[in-house]
């Protein structure tokens, strides 16, 4: 709903205004469908997946999992900016798109990519995946 809202807002001057129930209708359907076109241009890998699981550790049934997962992000962020904890955050607990995300922090697209591919990188290796 949030992006709707933007999207009429980045048009407002653009826009014809006679129908505003159609005009939210479009704008929600054009929204969505482009969401999906984008997941669907970068479908997640097995480390997205990873990082996934160990975010959505947050209250594990099981102590020793919250425990390894508190050691692997630990040593996943181990000498990286402080802020690349919070894109993190931000892209995989949060779901934001790369686009909000580096909204949210200041930084281009591409750095935010930049980031979480760096991240992602170290991810086998920290995990101790292969």
């Amino acid at each position: 709903m949030h992006d709707v809202f933007v999207e009429i807002l980045r048009r407002k001057d653009s826009l014809e205004v006679s129908s505003p129930a159609g005009l939210l209708l479009t704008t929600a359907t054009h929204v969505c469908l482009n969401r999906l076109r984008s997941e669907r241009r970068r479908p997640e890998d097995s480390e997205d997946e990873l990082l996934f699981r160990i975010a959505s550790l947050g209250s594990p049934a099981n102590a020793e999992e919250q425990s390894l997962a508190g050691r692997i992000l630990a040593r996943l962020f181990a000498g990286q900016p402080d802020s690349t904890r919070l894109i993190a955050v931000l892209h995989y607990v949060d779901r934001l798109t790369l686009e909000e995300v580096a909204e949210e922090v200041g930084m281009s697209v591409s750095g935010v990519r930049k980031r979480l591919r760096v991240l992602k990188a170290r991810l086998p290796a920290v995990a101790g995946v292969a």
